[in-house]
C-alpha cells in the first residue's frame, strides 16, 4: 500500500497533486481520490501511469470541473502517450463526458465517486430504494468538516441541520479501506447530522477495474 503519510487531505483539497513527470499514461483525478489511486498503482505495479489530481473543493463548485479538466489535458497531453481522466460526471450535467470527447480522452463512468465505489450496476439498483441515504467516502468523513460543516455553515448555526438534512435518514459510509478509527468519525458525523448509521466495505469499486482496464489497454 502506497505510504499515505507524505499525503496531506488538506492540500489535496486546496490545491490537488502535480504529476511526477514519469510514466507513459496520465491520470487526471479528483484530489478526493488521491490515496485511493495511489494505493493501486502502488499494489498493481503500475509504474506507467502518472497521477496529477486537480482540487477536491472543485466539488462545491461543480460548474468549475469542466474547465478545469479541459486545462489540464492541455497542460500534460504532450508529455505523454494518453491521458485518462478520473472523474465521473460529478453534477457537471453531462458537461464533462462532452469535453472528454471532445478532447478525445477517456473518463470514468458513473454519476460519481459514490456510484462507482459502491459498483455502477449496483448503485443504480439501490438507488431507487436508497433516495434518503446521504453518502461518505474515506476522504469525506477525514474531511467532513472542510466539505459539510462548513461551507453548509453548520458549525456556525447547528439549527440549519433539518433544512439541508432533514429529507434523509441514512448515513452510508462508504469504506475503502478497514481503518477503525475513520469509523468512528464517520459515526460521530452521523450523530452530527442527526442520522442513523451504516457502514459498508465497498473497497475501491469500479474504480480498481476500470483502472486496470486503462493500464492493460492503454499500456
Amino acid at each position: 500500500m502506497f505510504n499515505q503519510v507524505a499525503l496531506n487531505d488538506d492540500q489535496l483539497t486546496e490545491t490537488g497533486l502535480s504529476a511526477t513527470g514519469t510514466g507513459r499514461i496520465l491520470l487526471i483525478a479528483c484530489g478526493a481520490l488521491a490515496r485511493e489511486i495511489l494505493d493501486l498503482k502502488a499494489a498493481n505495479g503500475w509504474d506507467h501511469m502518472d497521477l496529477t489530481c486537480l482540487p477536491a473543493k472543485l466539488h462545491l463548485y461543480p460548474e468549475k470541473i469542466t474547465d478545469e479538466v479541459r486545462k489540464a489535458v492541455a497542460k500534460h497531453r504532450a508529455s505523454y502517450d494518453d491521458v485518462f481522466v478520473v472523474y465521473a460526471d460529478c453534477g457537471t450535467g453531462g458537461l464533462l463526458e462532452a469535453a472528454c470527447k471532445d478532447l478525445g480522452v477517456k473518463v470514468v463512468a458513473g454519476p460519481h465517486c459514490y456510484s462507482f465505489f459502491e459498483g455502477n450496476e449496483r448503485f443504480a439498483s439501490l438507488s431507487e430504494s436508497e433516495f434518503t441515504a446521504f453518502y461518505l467516502t474515506d476522504f469525506l468523513v477525514r474531511q467532513f468538516e472542510a466539505f459539510i460543516l462548513k461551507p453548509m455553515g453548520l458549525d456556525r448555526h447547528p439549527e440549519l441541520r433539518d433544512m439541508y438534512f432533514g429529507n434523509y435518514d441514512t448515513l452510508v459510509y462508504q469504506a475503502q479501506t478497514d481503518d477503525p478509527a475513520l469509523t468512528e468519525k464517520a459515526k460521530r458525523a452521523a450523530e452530527t447530522l442527526g442520522l442513523k448509521f451504516e457502514r459498508r466495505f465497498t473497497g475501491y469499486g469500479d474504480l480498481q477495474t476500470t483502472l486496470a482496464q486503462v493500464s492493460s489497454s492503454l499500456g
